[in-house]
């Protein structure tokens, strides 16, 4: 019994050289094809996958890598011979060639909002002439702004206010000293400012804005990101001079976002002066305001070229309050709720 045990398994062993024998020149073979490819020689065809084949089913990792590079080798290639075709085709029809084709994106997919603003619409014209804004407007009053902070700031928001602070002419930066908003308030209202600007803070970093118009508000909050000083900003230009800069509004298209763009404007004064060639922008897109501040030098007679002085930050809007601040008993004009207001990346407030 023993013998004949034994004389199984040699066969059985003799079985398994073979089988390894019969699968060593299909191993060699891909590494050999692998070899090739790293030394620039174009590999051999590899066999055609059957329909419906995908390559996750591929279990070996690194052959799995291999064939979906190469895939997307041909897809990179396919694509340009397409594009190049489609160029030849178009040189050789000349003005005839059809117009090219605007690409999809999500701005221009937007989905159309009723209350976007039409510039002759009487009703938005009457409601300009009796908001809070329009003693600004109609230049019976100019901007005076006090920039504070949240209590006890650390070294960043302190430095962001004192560089808003060359930013938004007429501006002056008081610190908190524990002192609350509603008790703030009515001592900036005796003293003649018209905008009250609050940076809070978490874990040392900006990250949020209150905005209140004085004396009869609004009261916007926004989240703050992506903040960047002076020193942070590569290839920034010199520090900004004494001069009124001018101020850039871009896509506050809906009635929120046109309360939301008189806001910024009624910040900065009515006359800029243009030689000091400075530039406050305010930039909406997909909800996101994104703010910078640039200098722009003439080159020649028709090149422009933008010096950036910084700071830089992005906003996003998360509520509008009627009124001065007060978070407890304040009515809302607006309010984001992510779970209602979300549901469709094509869908702007602003």
């Amino acid at each position: 019994m023993a013998k004949a045990g034994g004389t199984s398994g040699g066969g059985g062993k003799k079985s398994l050289k073979r089988k390894a024998a019969a699968q060593e020149p299909q191993e060699a073979t891909v590494v050999a094809g692998d070899a090739a490819t790293e030394n620039g020689v174009p590999p051999p065809k590899a066999a055609a996958f059957p329909p419906g084949f995908s390559i996750s089913e591929i279990k070996n990792k690194q052959r799995r890598h291999l064939m979906f590079t190469r895939w997307k080798q041909q897809q990179r290639k396919e694509k340009l011979a397409a594009k190049k075709k489609l160029k030849k085709e178009r040189d050789a029809l000349g003005d005839k060639a059809p117009p090219k084709p605007v690409p999809k994106t999500i701005d221009n997919q937007r989905v159309y909002d009723e209350t976007t603003v039409d510039p002759n619409d009487e009703e938005v014209a009457y409601d300009e002439a009796t908001d809070e804004f329009s003693s600004y407007f109609n230049r019976q009053t100019s901007p005076k702004i006090l920039i504070t902070t949240s209590d006890r700031p650390h070294g960043r928001t302190v430095r962001l206010c004192e560089q808003l602070s060359t930013v938004i002419p007429d501006s002056h930066v008081y610190y908190r000293r524990g002192l609350a908003l509603k008790k703030i308030i009515p001592q900036c209202i005796s003293r003649d400012f018209t905008d009250l600007i609050v940076i809070n803070e978490d874990r040392k970093i900006p990250n949020g804005l209150i905005l209140c118009h004085l004396p009869n508000g609004p009261t916007a909050h926004f989240k703050m990101s992506s903040v960047r000083l002076r020193k942070e900003i590569k290839r920034r230009g010199k520090d900004p001079t004494e001069h009124v800069p001018e101020i850039i509004l871009n896509n506050f298209t809906t009635r929120l976002g046109h309360s939301i763009g008189r806001m910024f404007a009624s910040l900065f004064p009515h006359n800029p002066q243009f030689i000091g060639r400075q530039v406050a922008t305010f930039h909406n897109q997909r909800d996101y305001i994104f703010f910078r501040f640039h200098r722009y030098i003439f080159k020649s007679e028709k090149k422009v070229g933008i010096q950036e002085l910084g700071p830089r930050f992005t906003l996003k809007l998360r509520s509008l309050q009627k009124g001065t601040f007060d978070s407890k008993y304040g009515e809302y004009e607006w309010v984001h709720k992510p779970r209602e207001m979300d549901t469709s990346r094509r869908k702007f407030h602003l």
